[in-house]
């Protein structure tokens, strides 16, 4: 996808008051421009599951004249396509691994912003305990997050399993003093995960959400939205983005509580080399 007009995308989407259906339209787009660019309203309506009326509707909604006007973005953002390379075009897997770069890339100027990032650390460094949601295809990266923010912050604690015990150990933590939760969600994007969301505001926590677009079913409920693109490319998504993107944020956490981060980390080497938990 052209970087210039999926800037162009991601502002028009982001800017527009969107109803659920029309959000799934603008996250189909999304992650089908280069596809979607050249089908019809109701093929673009087969992909995101809508009646075609809602698709022109949604057209008009961002301000457009109607659907052709719509096309015609996507197709100025799905860009000329990839170049040949010295050694021929790329096949199939390299592709996805550079787009997997250009996520990479794209996240870093998002990160210009210091003061977002640390705006949205601020909660989660005081919370104690820290909830840290993730399930199903976020569940690895919830626990990868939890694994580290368990070495500078007393309390982590990670939920990624659904059913009815969710809910109670969403209340155990605000009984015990959590003022804010993370939330890690991913396409598809898990019920359970957005019930979860509804329910942790509910008890009063403040919500920040990891998710993959400003127009994911994530990010209406949040308090903070750090978004980070996932990829596609393969026959199952990638998230190099989303996970760089969780340790950037317990960057911003350790930063907002300097003294204690530094404190437990050196707590953490000493009870380890007394246990010698790694080999020399």
């Amino acid at each position: 996808m052209n970087e210039k007009g999926a800037d162009r995308l991601l502002a028009l989407f982001a800017d527009a008051r969107l109803t659920p259906t029309q959000r799934r339209i603008a996250h189909a787009l999304i992650q089908h421009a280069g596809a979607a660019a050249w089908l019809s309203a109701a093929e673009v309506a087969d992909l995101a599951g809508v009646s075609q009326p809602s698709v022109t509707r949604f057209a008009t909604a961002l301000g457009l004249d109607g659907y052709p006007a719509l096309r015609q973005l996507l197709r100025e953002a799905a860009g000329p396509g990839v170049t040949e390379t010295p050694g021929g075009k790329p096949n199939d897997v390299q592709h996805a691994v550079r787009h997997e770069a250009a996520n990479l890339e794209r996240l870093a100027g998002d990160l210009a912003d210091a003061g977002r990032l640390a705006a949205a650390a601020a909660p989660l460094a005081g919370s104690r305990p820290l909830p840290v949601l993730g399930l199903r295809a976020a569940a690895p990266l919830a626990a990868y997050f939890g694994f580290f923010a368990a070495k500078v912050l007393p309390d982590v604690r990670v939920l990624d399993t659904g059913g009815t015990l969710l809910t109670d150990r969403l209340e155990q933590a605000r009984a015990a003093g959590a003022t804010a939760m993370l939330a890690i969600v991913l396409p598809r994007y898990p019920r359970e995960a957005l019930d979860a969301l509804a329910e942790a505001r509910a008890l009063g926590l403040h919500t920040v959400v990891i998710t993959d677009s400003p127009v994911s079913p994530a990010a209406e409920p949040a308090a903070h939205v750090l978004t980070a693109r996932v990829g596609a490319g393969l026959v199952f998504d990638l998230h190099t983005a989303p996970m760089t993107l969780a340790m950037v944020l317990l960057q911003a956490i350790c930063d907002a509580v300097p003294e204690e981060t530094q404190r437990r980390l050196e707590e953490f080497e000493s009870s380890a080399a007394r246990r010698q938990v790694f080999v020399p």
